[in-house]
């Protein structure tokens, strides 16, 4: 097993990478920091996974088309407030002017540098303060951990807290790091959802080994997550690869690493939007084992962790085990409800509360104790196969109606 370990710091990290985010003023009346910027040093590798909407941002179509190229990158742009989706032309002119003013001042070509928007639907970008806000980055960029925090704040929405995280690993006997941050909180559901993911790392790996790998782990992490079942216009994940750390062609062991690392970053970062949902209190996370394929698997995971009355049962912390068979019954995947077992498992305690399809003998008590944890886990096992997979989201409450009631204001 390859060996990965945990480091200080997010997208600067590894070598080669820096970053800032600050205020630009997007939107009048806020405080909050509205743009960053990550630079490579050496131009970059770039793979993307994107929002499978129909309706898709202009940043989204930008960063499609520069991926697709297969030109490597040397800069991402980052604002919030405005998501610069269903804007027609202007908006996909608003996209490649951010990007070809960034690369004007890092000494870039404008296909050379990839764009982002998160926030309200529909209005445009306010371009002077876009302007701005390039023009005050470039000469801000840092590689220090500080820097790292402040872009990954930068890129918030109504998420309540930044998310980052760092990896260090070896490919080929040289020592490499991976760093990433991400943003997303609310219209997230498998597909992607509103949210923004930006890694970089200092390995050598070629684009197209990049993106098959990128397409692969994010189906086993970000498309396994919900909030509210709502597939945003915006989603991006974006893997940018500069191989400052020298290492040489990757081997079939290094492949194994690199694949740990980057499913260790996306899972971590995926748990994180997840607790972060709006208004949740609490990580609902699912797996079921026992499948006859992967796909059942996956299938009747996301479905109980999508179930709008099953989250909300988790978050009253009442055992209502009936809604998670009834997610299950509806999936479209094939199972035996006469052999299902459910257990609660959470740092409280681990209770079965069903076996073979009816009501274990248990307390509604112990349950509720175990259902108040900061993390709940539903363990399902449909006893069909050797197959599993894990869904993560977090609970239904009022405040997420409240957050949503006047998102635009």
């Amino acid at each position: 097993m390859a060996k990965i370990n945990i480091i200080d710091g997010g997208i600067t990290a590894p070598r080669g990478f820096s970053a800032y985010g600050l205020r630009a003023g997007i939107k009048p009346g806020k405080t909050n920091r509205d743009m960053a910027m990550i630079r490579t040093d050496e131009k970059a590798a770039v793979a993307g996974v994107f929002t499978r909407n129909l309706v898709k941002a202009a940043p989204v179509k930008w960063d499609s088309a520069v991926v697709a190229s297969g030109k490597k990158v040397g800069a991402v742009v980052v604002n919030t407030g405005f998501a610069n989706a269903c804007t027609g032309a202007q908006g996909d002119g608003d996209a490649r002017s951010t990007a070809a003013l960034a690369a004007s001042l890092l000494g870039l070509e404008a296909e050379e540098v990839l764009v982002a928007s998160t926030g309200v639907i529909g209005g445009r970008l306010p371009m002077d303060k876009i302007e701005e806000g390039v023009r005050a980055l470039v000469p801000a960029l840092e590689s220090s951990p500080e820097a790292a925090a402040l872009a990954a704040e930068a890129i918030m929405t109504t998420d309540t807290r930044p998310k980052q995280y760092a990896l260090e690993f070896e490919l080929g006997g040289k020592v490499c790091r991976m760093g990433g941050m991400c943003k997303g909180s609310g219209m997230i559901h498998p597909n992607l959802g509103t949210m923004l993911c930006f890694i970089g790392t200092d390995a050598a790996v070629p684009k197209e080994e990049l993106q098959a790998m990128l397409s692969e782990v994010a189906d086993e992490t970000f498309n396994m997550i919900s909030v509210d079942g709502d597939t945003s216009t915006n989603d991006t994940v974006l893997v940018l690869a500069n191989g400052m750390a020298g290492n040489g062609p990757i081997t079939a062991s290094d492949r194994e690493t690199l694949r740990s690392a980057l499913y260790e970053m996306l899972k971590f970062l995926s748990m994180r939007i997840a607790e972060d949902g709006e208004g949740a209190t609490k990580l609902f996370e699912v797996t079921v084992k026992g499948a006859a394929d992967k796909t059942s698997a996956r299938t009747l995971a996301k479905s109980v962790v999508t179930s709008s009355l099953t989250k909300a049962a988790i978050y009253g912390r009442d055992a209502n085990w009936g809604r998670i068979l009834c997610a299950m019954g509806y999936s479209g995947a094939s199972f035996d409800p006469d052999k299902v077992d459910i257990i609660f498992d959470s740092p409280n305690g681990r209770l079965t509360i069903v076996e073979n399809g009816v009501a274990a003998d248990y307390s509604e008590e112990t349950a509720k104790h175990i259902l108040s944890a900061d993390k709940v886990t539903a363990l399902i096992d449909v006893k069909a196969g050797d197959f599993t997979a894990t869904a993560w989201g977090c609970d239904l409450t009022h405040d997420y109606v409240s957050i949503n009631a006047d998102y635009r204001s």
